[in-house]
């Protein structure tokens, strides 16, 4: 039966001196966790490498894919950063622990209802006739999305499930099975 495996890495540590900004790269220790998430993962036969279009997630991507060289690799808007925000109508569906930290997400950053990140599970979630391995390079709230998505938990699950940085979480489908969370948070790479 075909399956279809999604590996998420979170983006190396971003340099501290452009913490939070969209051109920020890497620190050297995440260009050092980027190198190893790709000595990792050199031998899983991706189909392709989707990554942010933010800096600090295509350096990522290019470090990590310098290991598997033959892999086609591109920035993915499915991929980009979100934080998924309730709209008004679903406000009382979140705890109200978390309405004024959500209230101040960055328009650039906000996606009402998780719209852009449900079109993105809906986009990579799905087998085909083949088995398919792909990698996302992209970031902690989506990362928490997929594995929200993948535990069938309420919306505002996402929140909590916090990624290290190049960790690896792991998402599968088989056939119309619910899909299955294979790993979350792996930083065996990273020791």
């Amino acid at each position: 039966m075909p399956r279809t495996r999604l590996y998420l890495v979170r983006h190396g540590e971003q340099d501290p001196a452009t913490s939070r900004a969209p051109t920020g790269g890497l620190s050297a220790l995440g260009r050092d966790q980027a190198e190893r998430a790709g000595r990792r993962l050199a031998g899983v036969p991706f189909d392709a490498i989707h990554h942010s279009p933010l800096t600090r997630a295509a350096e990522t991507a290019a470090l990590i894919g310098a290991h598997l060289p033959s892999i086609p690799r591109h920035a993915c808007d499915h991929v980009a950063d979100r934080t998924p925000v309730p709209s008004p109508e679903a406000r009382d569906d979140y705890p109200a622990r978390w309405h004024a930290w959500l209230d101040e997400t960055p328009p650039d950053e906000r996606d009402e209802d998780a719209a852009a990140l449900r079109a993105a599970v809906a986009h990579f979630g799905v087998v085909a006739g083949r088995d398919r391995h792909e990698l996302l390079i992209t970031h902690n709230f989506v990362i928490g999305w997929f594995v929200r998505h993948a535990l069938d938990a309420p919306a505002w699950r996402w929140l909590g499930l916090n990624q290290e940085n190049a960790a690896l979480t792991i998402v599968e489908w088989t056939g119309d099975r619910p899909p299955m969370l294979v790993a979350f948070n792996d930083t065996g790479h990273l020791a």
